[in-house]
């Protein structure tokens, strides 16, 4: 075959494919093995945990006898027997037992576990404790908390200029508040970890976990042992969302001192009653804003506090309240700026990470007062929305003090605002509304900016180990997880593309700490951002070493060797990838390499609340259409156009896919999805009964998604792409700000709605009740 034949045929897996999952047939199929599909060891025993019946007070006394004579049961466990730290919190801060002792902080929070030989006979010794408490009022809202100042943490303030001095000067100004509501991750794969013991008091855990390393480092803690004694394996979890990033710690912990102190396998497994009371969610957040703008709707000042609502206890609440701040602003320049974030405690669950990491919720109370101040200036949206923009003379600075660079949203928006027909659609809708006295159309066009990288900058690094064994096939293992995103299979044709050989060659392996060491958790969208460059680095170690062979070898220089589809020229001849490897075994050349990647240029300093904390912006837009149903509340999304920046992708199949979803998830949290505690402080919304996930029939009829064709990382990023992760879920705010626009047509477009997310049945009858009362 010629060079320029070789040069012509593709590899089949390489980067910018649409290849399919690399576990989609068996997904399909219910051949892919999680963690409850792994074969048990002889002797397995499964592990319950036990409650005060209260959701807040002082534990006085416990007793278990029952429970110890109980049916199967082959171990019990209370704080006494832990040896080591009774701690399993993603920050230190020693206020996430794992099992409490003393104060109960959450209805449902563990006092004791029960290990037996089934888990129907785990659940029933359970129900025989007797646990005695002095029971308190619980403070479950952000409205209580506020009232009894009530935190899990300090305030934290960004701002630039004088924001109160601003708003004052302004031609106009304008006031107002929103509460955001919660979300369960409802992954289809619950909280679940299976112990194997080893030798020496040594531990393997099967894990559904997004942060494998952590898990490691906080088991070791709780066991008293060294980190090398825990190892931690996760080939793929059942979905994750942020749920299995810091939370999965503690049931893992339950599995190792169980299997230790046994000798025996166990298995924690959550279900989903007991997943959604004894897990965090979406922070809830409470905003209100005063901002100052001109005639034409520019805002030049705005005075921004908002509360979120972190539970028990701080998880991840300081970093995810951190990120609901630097996204406030979304896609608009703030001229003066003040951002006051409170954190409250509350007797519930400690809330943790969620898709997007609090910046959803910091992006709708900028939406909202965009949507604020075209009411009252009497413009379109879209038209107040484009001249808030980042971009021109002065107007690229962040309220967080990071220049935007990149900032492409005008031209996207241009492009979205032609393809989905924009203003010929809000004319026919604004005249449908007119002659329409019950159901209401509305439509709504919102862009999102959103930051990439780990704002936490220690966190921005990561490993990966590459083999390729003497017969040309290729082992991959790096730190990142699989939950169903893709991120396996895309470093995978990272390599392919490295190696020029077919992407089948590539043996994915299980993630896996005795493997690759100290990883990060695969979130804040950067796995494959890191995974892959981390991958990459290693690949072409070995990829030089062989290429410095081949030099030597065939007497030939650098330039004339070239990996092409699964072969390599080497001057006027070529061989096989297989011979070539197998040539440089026989020769003692080091097929094995690590790989290390730190993402650069980033730095933030808090105590300023100033630098640059993303490496770069991924940007996106959406436009929903939807209608309403006045007299009942209910709504409908008609049809959704979506234009999205992944730069250049590195499989579109996958990366449309992470779009659909993530918008789907969205829409779910700020339509349907509503988390409700009785006034005692147990959640009531822990089943799909009662929790309302979107269904296929909840899909919009008509939904368009596109990757934007210019789209190009100007930064230096994996074959120049950007994450999908996270901002997808943000494209959703259309589908609310959708819904309001159609309540305020009630008014003639005068006004804002008072509608809260979520955007119940209930909540837009409400808000509808309430503008019509406003025309009486």
């Amino acid at each position: 075959m010629s060079n320029q034949a070789l040069q012509k045929e593709k590899i089949r897996g390489g980067v910018a494919q649409s290849l399919e999952h690399d576990s989609a047939t068996k997904h399909v199929t219910g051949q892919a093995i999680y963690v409850d599909d792994i074969p048990e060891p002889f002797g397995t025993l499964h592990i319950a945990t036990g409650h005060a019946d209260a959701a807040f007070g002082n534990i006085t006394s416990v007793n278990l006898e029952a429970v110890r004579s109980a049916s199967g049961v082959v171990c019990v466990l209370t704080v006494d027997d832990i040896p080591g730290l009774n701690d399993v919190s993603p920050t230190h801060s020693g206020d996430d037992p794992v099992l409490e002792g003393d104060e109960i902080k959450f209805y449902g929070q563990p006092v004791f576990a029960v290990a037996a030989k089934t888990f129907l006979q785990a659940q029933a010794a359970v129900k025989l404790g007797v646990i005695e408490c002095n029971s308190e009022e619980p403070i479950l809202t952000i409205e209580q908390a506020l009232e009894k100042d009530y935190l899990i943490s300090t305030d934290h303030v960004m701002q630039r200029g004088d924001a109160e001095a601003g708003v004052k000067a302004a031609p106009n100004q304008i006031s107002g508040q929103m509460e955001i509501g919660g979300q369960d991750h409802f992954y289809l794969e619950g909280q679940v970890s299976m112990a194997v013991p080893q030798e020496d008091g040594d531990v393997v855990i099967h894990c559904s976990t997004q942060h494998p390393s952590e898990v490691q480092f906080n088991v070791a803690q709780v066991l008293d042992r060294p980190a090398n004694a825990v190892t931690v394996e996760v080939r793929r979890m059942g979905g994750a969302f942020g749920g299995k990033e810091s939370q999965a710690a503690q049931w893992a912990a339950l599995a190792a001192l169980v299997a230790v102190k046994t000798g025996r396998a166990a298995k924690c497994r959550l279900d989903r009653d007991d997943d959604m009371t004894l897990t965090g969610k979406r922070h809830e957040l409470a905003g209100k804003w005063s901002v100052g703008f001109d005639d034409e709707g520019r805002i030049q000042a705005a005075d921004v506090e908002m509360a979120t609502r972190c539970g028990c206890s701080k998880d991840l609440s300081d970093a995810i309240s951190d990120r609901a701040m630097f996204h406030i602003d979304n896609s608009y320049y703030l001229d003066q700026v003040r951002i006051l974030c409170k954190r409250m405690r509350t007797d519930t669950v400690s809330n943790t990470a969620f898709r997007g990491f609090g910046g959803p919720q910091g992006m709708m109370i900028g939406e909202r007062m965009i949507e604020d101040v075209a009411r009252s200036v009497r413009k379109d949206t879209l038209d107040v929305r484009k001249a808030n923009f980042y971009g021109g003379a002065r107007r690229d600075i962040t309220p967080y003090h990071m220049q935007v660079e990149d900032f492409v949203l005008p031209e996207m928006i241009e492009e979205l605002e032609v393809s989905s027909d924009y203003r010929k659609r809000r004319e026919a809708i604004t005249e449908f509304n007119k002659t329409s006295p019950i159901i209401k159309r509305g439509l709504a066009l919102t862009p999102v900016k959103f930051g990439i990288s780990f704002t936490t900058t220690f966190l921005n690094q990561a490993g990966a180990l590459i083999h390729v064994y003497k017969d040309g096939s290729i082992s991959l293992n790096h730190g990142g997880t699989e939950m169903g995103q893709g991120l396996f299979l895309k470093v995978a044709q990272i390599v392919a593309e490295e190696f020029q050989c077919d992407v089948d060659r590539i043996k994915i392996t299980a993630t896996n700490t005795a493997k690759v060491p100290n990883t990060s958790a695969t979130a804040a969208s950067s796995g494959t951002d890191m995974n892959g460059m981390a991958a990459m680095t290693a690949a072409r170690t070995i990829k030089r070493r062989l290429i410095a062979f081949a030099c030597n070898q065939y007497k030939v220089e650098e330039a004339d060797v070239e990996f092409t589809r699964n072969q390599v020229r080497i001057g006027n001849q070529v061989v096989s990838f297989d011979d070539l490897v197998k040539q440089a075994y026989m020769n003692r050349v080091q097929l094995s390499s690590t790989g290390f990647y730190r993402t650069p240029k980033i730095e933030y300093n808090r105590e300023t609340a100033s630098g640059r904390p993303f490496y770069y912006f991924a940007y996106g837009a959406s436009v929903s259409e939807v209608a309403i149903d006045t007299l009942t509340g209910e709504s409908r999304v008609l049809g959704v156009d979506v234009l999205h920046d992944v730069g250049q992708s590195l499989n579109p199949a996958i990366d449309i896919g992470q779009i659909e979803g993530g918008f789907i998830q969205g829409m779910g949290w700020l339509t349907t999805e509503e988390l409700w505690w009785d006034d005692s402080g147990k959640l009531r919304t822990h089943a799909p009964s009662t929790y309302k996930i979107p269904t296929c029939g909840d899909r919009p009829e008509r939904m368009n998604v596109n990757l934007w064709e210019k789209g190009r990382n100007v930064e230096a990023t994996i074959h120049r792409s950007k994450a999908v992760g996270e901002p997808p879920l943000m494209l959703a705010m259309s589908v609310f700000y959708a819904i309001s626009d159609a309540l305020s047509s009630l008014d003639d477009y005068k006004s804002v709605p008072e509608l809260d997310a979520p955007a119940t049945p209930e909540r837009i009858l409400m808000a509808a009740a309430k503008m019509k009362a406003k025309i009486k």
